[in-house]
């Protein structure tokens, strides 16, 4: 996937497509990676001053969504389903092997809404049921 690269100027002007937004400091994060694939921590501070907050709000929301991450990602992105019906066929298995072949590009997930296909695995947005290490392979080609 591509990502614009980060800088302070690009996130002020997406912070200023929110200004009138209720509850606006989960939207603007989730911009923030939208937009570069992932927070830079330097948004904080933005975010905060920029919607009257603490940045210990700011930060709170931030670590609490676990699909929210703060380091660039990988080439490709990978999710895995680790919510129970993916774990009862498979699912952790299947993300031992996918963390040690793709460290950087991997994280965990909750439900997908695939749980009759499952391990479920999102690949750069796009869904695999019964997923295994060859079919993520091949998605990442």
């Amino acid at each position: 996937m591509k990502y614009s690269p980060w800088s302070q100027d690009a996130a002020r002007v997406l912070l200023a497509t929110l200004r009138d937004e209720k509850g606006p400091v989960l939207m603007a994060l989730q911009l923030m990676q939208k937009e570069f694939g992932y927070v830079n921590p330097e948004c904080v501070p933005l975010i905060a001053n920029y919607f009257n907050k603490s940045r210990a709000d700011v930060h709170g929301v931030l670590t609490f969504y676990h699909d929210l991450r703060t380091t660039p990602p990988g080439e490709h992105q990978i999710s895995l389903c680790v919510a129970e019906a993916c774990q009862a066929v498979g699912a952790r298995d299947l993300e031992k092997k996918v963390k040690a072949k793709f460290p950087d590009e991997t994280a965990d997930s909750y439900c997908f809404g695939n749980c009759a296909l499952g391990p479920a695995v999102m690949v750069d947005g796009k869904l695999i049921g019964r997923a295994t290490l060859a079919k993520i392979e091949e998605a990442r080609r």
